[in-house]
């Protein structure tokens, strides 16, 4: 599979042609989150816009563009002008999932220009607290007895759900991952898990921090954590309880990302305003809740790890013999 490259030095290169904006910002921002309420990334959106819109001296407008997996509201961003006042949440499955995975994709990772990712959160797998799957082990015995009849949901075609859902049963010894499991895409996190308490879909696996108060209130049962280290509010094994450390790989994140054609000036100011949101009580206290881990990333660093994370999930993806098909 092609590597996808995403070049900070490119973006610089065309932002340097941008006018600068010694005005910016002058009228309101928006930021758009490319998949639905409830889910991971909203919630890690909105969470730091309220932070931004303590320091931002425009109003912060928070719009949700979701449709295939992440890639309608991206494209919005990429078209957008470069001029700071559209700007993306990206996440794990629009800029490291369906760039290594989907080559039908409309853009390339190298269309966008990183500000910072700020937030890594770890994987969980969980079912309905009345389902009859206990453990991990259950599940897996359940597909293997019943092949073609037990369903996972994901925030879309290409998204961290669904290729975690995969993954994980493959890495658990289920040969005929696309065959042996029913796929529902559903617009985000929130309606994936929506689906899983409502009984139309079997399990989710996907990032905690939406997870979690289904997981916190008793309605839903987490089956493991794909970290080595124990998640705050997930009695689940972890990777190493269960000696796959190949489960490790699956972790989410957020950034910030413009169109490549953002100026240096108006990314520096973004930087700051970055710098300073992440800090902010409430919004560590939210991210807290969720599992998550506040780790910001400058651009460079971003780069660095959304190309790694994208180059491992290929790989991975390769050896598994699981491929996403529009």
């Amino acid at each position: 599979m092609k590597k996808t490259v995403l070049a900070i030095a490119a973006g610089a290169a065309v932002a340097a042609t941008a006018p600068a904006a010694a005005d910016y910002p002058n009228r309101p921002i928006q930021m758009i989150i490319p998949f639905g309420v409830g889910g991971a990334t909203d919630i890690s959106g909105r969470a730091l816009s309220a932070a931004l819109g303590k320091i931002v001296p425009q109003p912060i407008v928070v719009t949700n563009r979701t449709g295939a997996g992440g890639a309608t509201g991206s494209v919005v961003v990429r078209d957008a002008d470069g001029d700071g006042y559209t700007l993306l949440y990206a996440r794990v499955g629009t800029h490291t999932t369906n760039p290594a995975l989907n080559p039908n994709l409309p853009y390339t990772v190298d269309e966008f220009r990183f500000i910072g990712v700020y937030e890594i959160n770890p994987v969980a797998c969980v079912v309905n607290s009345n389902s009859d799957i206990h453990t991990i082990e259950d599940l897996i015995e359940e597909v293997k007895a019943n092949p073609g009849f037990v369903s996972f949901s994901s925030a879309g075609v290409g998204s961290m759900p669904h290729f975690a859902g995969l993954m994980v049963l493959s890495v658990f010894g289920i040969d005929d991952v696309d065959e042996d499991v029913i796929h529902i895409p559903t617009e985000g996190d929130g309606a994936a898990l929506t689906a899983v308490l409502q009984g139309t879909s079997d399990f989710y696996c996907g990032s905690t921090s939406p997870a979690a108060p289904f997981v916190a209130s008793g309605q839903m049962r987490p089956l493991l954590v794909t970290t080595p280290e124990a998640v705050p509010g997930f009695d689940a094994p972890t990777s190493a309880d269960l000696n796959m450390p190949e489960l490790e790989v699956m972790v989410g994140w957020t950034g910030i990302a413009g169109p490549a054609s953002l100026p240096d000036d108006i990314a520096g100011m973004w930087g700051e305003w970055l710098a300073e949101a992440v800090q902010d009580a409430e919004f560590l206290r939210i991210m807290e809740a969720g599992g998550s881990q506040v780790r910001l990333m400058d651009p460079e660093e971003s780069v660095r790890f959304v190309n790694t994370a994208a180059d491992a999930f290929a790989t991975m993806a390769r050896e598994l013999g699981i491929t996403l098909v529009d």
